[in-house]
């Protein structure tokens, strides 16, 4: 059955963070097939999240929308030469080979698309000229306003990073399209194509943005932090290895990137009739199938599926896509000589830095106010006390379930103070209230409890650890807190302790445990 306009606009727009030229797209779209292109700048290896902006390709494919691919080869070396020159060929070719792939193995036909390197016509005359014209147009404020959320920034930035956003607004009227597709964080460029372009008698074009999904360790994926990244090559082992290490907190479905993966790449692939399914043994409810994604971020925002049992399901969905790339590249020795040339193996000599529990800030916290989170059934909105002069902190746990309000109240706790804050749910989080935990056979959280004589903002050691200065924040990247708890542990006798020795007060009180023993601190 063919498309009306308003099934093309429904396709196109769906998932979108934003868009911008509503009306315009409306107008073409009543008209004729709308002209696109996505560009991509030949930089860091692709990895995973590279599937988002393909999904999204794949709608626009079916909603007859004549779309270019654009490999920015010049755009990846003015970036503050993010892509050596002499890389800049292989790499190019590399991405062609790459996302061509990709997406075959979304089943999205190639001769549909149009592929475009930018060398191929920014070193034009007309180009050239047009350049030239826009800088003198341009000021300072606006070409580094514009790359803020792109452009690798420094303190005196080169003059190739200025030029960048301008080179990408002209894309759009060299490359003879309606709108340009990009994340969210270039918005600031689209609007900057919008304010310039027509000072150069060119037309206004119209935008199309996707959200920028977290990665594996609950930030923005990124090429550049490989925790935060599944590779397009990496093997079935290193995808487990990988997603078991990812950030996937009961509840939270924010800083969530193995639900924002299902949300924007696996759901949006799935043939009619297909179902994202979560294998589970009987004991712990049994298989789940979900039809559409909502289901699936209301089962887990409610804490009915476990993130383990998510990121089993995902892996499955994460390996279907990846199997065709692994194997035609693994067929083709050319292609697996031009993967190693493009991304040479870099020779580290990594400062070793000994991670101790003295870089962990631990107090003890009174919490002098709690609530249940307006937006999630699970959490607790926590003020604790920790003697500071700034007043109480605001601390979100994951407690409801486990412990009564009542028992909150005026409760002394453990808190470790120095994690980087997050956004639970639209609140900011301080700290964390440190518990006693246990999965099998029922789960169950317990807080750890400060010796009765201690007060808020009392310090916490390790035992043959009194030494030494706590970071003011733990950087999320270094994964220090990560490698410090898994030897956290209330022991056979109800006390906490790290790697055998005990957690003490500095007056030599034992942090302790209600009924929990031999179990891990989380």
């Amino acid at each position: 059955m063919a498309l009306t306009w308003i099934d093309k606009y429904k396709l196109i727009t769906r998932n979108l963070a934003e868009w911008l030229g509503d009306e315009k797209l409306k107008n073409i779209l009543k008209e004729r097939d709308l002209k696109l292109y996505w560009g991509t700048a030949t930089t860091g290896k692709p990895h995973i999240g590279y599937f988002v902006p393909m999904s999204k390709i794949a709608d626009f494919l079916r909603s007859q929308t004549e779309v270019t691919i654009l490999f920015a080869d010049l755009h990846a070396y003015l970036d503050n030469m993010k892509a050596p020159w002499e890389l800049l060929q292989l790499r190019t070719q590399y991405y062609e080979a790459i996302i061509k792939s990709m997406l075959k193995s979304i089943d999205v036909p190639l001769d549909k698309l149009k592929f475009v390197k930018g060398t191929d016509y920014q070193l034009s005359k007309e180009y050239t000229l047009d350049v030239y014209r826009l800088s003198s147009l341009v000021t300072e404020h606006d070409a580094k306003k514009a790359g803020a959320e792109v452009v690798k920034q420094v303190s005196n930035p080169l003059l190739s990073g200025l030029l960048y956003p301008g080179l990408q607004a002209l894309d759009e009227h060299h490359l003879k399209v309606d709108a340009q597709f990009g994340g969210v964080d270039q918005r600031k460029i689209f609007t900057f194509s919008e304010k310039y372009l027509p000072m150069l008698g060119y037309e206004k074009h119209i935008h199309l943005m996707n959200p920028m999904i977290p990665g594996l360790v609950g930030s923005k994926m990124s090429s550049s932090e490989e925790d935060s990244k599944i590779d397009l090559l990496d093997n079935p082992v290193t995808v487990k290895k990988k997603l078991k290490k990812a950030f996937c907190e009961p509840g939270n479905i924010t800083d969530n990137g193995i639900l924002a993966f299902s949300k924007h790449v696996i759901f949006p692939l799935f043939k009619d009739g297909e179902t994202f399914n979560v294998s589970r043994t009987a004991q712990f409810g049994g298989d789940a199938s979900f039809s559409n994604y909502e289901d699936l971020e209301t089962a887990f925002a409610n804490q009915e599926i476990h993130p383990g049992d998510l990121k089993n399901a995902a892996e499955i969905y994460i390996n279907r896509l990846l199997d065709p790339i692994r194997k035609e590249f693994e067929a083709d020795s050319k292609l697996k000589s031009l993967a190693n040339k493009a991304y040479p193996q870099k020779q580290k000599t990594a400062e070793v830095v000994e991670i101790t529990p003295t870089r962990l800030d631990i107090r003890v916290g009174k919490i002098v106010e709690v609530k249940k989170h307006p937006d999630a059934d699970s959490l607790y909105v926590e003020k604790i006390d920790l003697g500071e002069s700034n007043g109480p902190r605001t601390i979100v746990s994951g407690l409801v379930n486990f412990v009564p309000i009542d028992e909150m109240e005026n409760r002394m706790v453990i808190v470790l103070a120095n994690l980087k804050p997050v956004n639970l749910k639209g609140i900011s989080s301080y700290g964390m209230v440190l518990c006693a935990s246990v999965e099998e056979p029922t789960r169950q959280v317990e807080p750890l409890r400060p010796p009765a004589d201690s007060k808020p903002g009392d310090k916490i050691v390790v035992e043959g650890y009194e030494d030494g200065v706590a970071d003011d924040v733990l950087n999320p990247k270094k994964k220090v807190w990560e490698k410090l708890q898994v030897d956290l542990m209330v022991n056979g006798n109800g006390t906490a302790s790290w790697s055998g020795n005990l957690l003490l007060t500095l007056t030599g009180g034992k942090i302790t445990c209600d009924t929990l023993r031999n179990v891990p601190i989380k």
